[in-house]
């Protein structure tokens, strides 16, 4: 008996003293932050939540993930609203294929609705990505937050110092800014929200065009290739922290 308690003891040892495993290392870790404030109607949401769905099927995209070193990266979505409104919509995922990428996408079809107002709180969305990010059981030396929405942040704190702390632990962060709502939205977006490395922006006029942005935001994101011409004018693009607002 002493000597199976020294046994068992030995190996409860061992079990304690060994070093976790290792995350799995996958060339990008992608968090998808979907507007679902007041302004956006059930119509609109459909809008954005059909476009993600659609791209994550395009072939465009399956050759992205296809060109990393391991052809693998990893994203979850989240929708929100308030600075403390947040809830998930499809956790981390390991997308490595057309069928790892099509799964993605039906689990996005099928998430409901979960946010109806609140205010709109882009740090908030922020400081939530950042959280999701240090909580993936993945580990890649890309990280991008993929913000989209159609208006400026408007409760919580400042946007620009979410995205700064975000920044400055070597995060991206994009947008999709929707100017249905706010014509100059976009000048928002680039003074206060998107930063950090190779960062950038594809503004939209309409919900309705949401999708095509969408899979050409993601497929640069995913590939990690500079946006191209004819969007250059409307980019934004930030070769590392830029603390506080821009100034014009």
């Amino acid at each position: 008996m002493q000597a199976r308690r020294a046994l068992l003891g030995f190996a409860a040892f061992w079990l304690l003293a060994a070093p976790a495993r290792a995350a799995e290392e996958v060339d990008l870790l992608l968090v998808l932050a979907v507007d679902a404030s007041g302004s956006i109607s059930e119509e609109r949401f459909r809008l954005q939540r059909q476009g993600y769905a659609d791209a994550f099927r395009d072939r465009k995209l399956h050759a992205a993930i296809a060109s990393g070193p391991s052809g693998s990266v990893a994203v979850a979505m989240f929708q929100w609203t308030g600075p403390g409104m947040q809830v998930p919509s499809v956790p981390w995922s390991r997308l490595s294929d057309p069928a790892s990428a099509s799964a993605f996408a039906r689990r996005i079809e099928s998430a409901p609705r979960m946010l109806f107002g609140g205010g709109t709180s882009i740090s908030g969305a922020i400081d939530h990505s950042m959280r999701l990010l240090a909580a993936a059981p993945f580990q890649a030396t890309r990280r991008v937050i993929d913000i989209s929405g159609d208006g400026a942040n408007n409760r919580g704190r400042p946007a620009w110092q979410a995205r700064d702390e975000a920044v400055a632990q070597g995060v991206t962060i994009n947008g999709l800014p929707i100017l249905a709502m706010e014509w100059h939205l976009d000048d928002h977006y680039r003074e206060e929200v998107i930063g950090g490395p190779g960062a950038f922006m594809i503004p939209v006029a309409s919900f309705e065009e949401f999708a095509p942005a969408v899979l050409r935001k993601l497929v640069t994101e995913i590939a990690g290739t500079a946006p191209q011409s004819p969007y250059e004018n409307s980019l934004w693009r930030v070769r590392g922290a830029r603390l506080g607002p821009a100034r014009r």
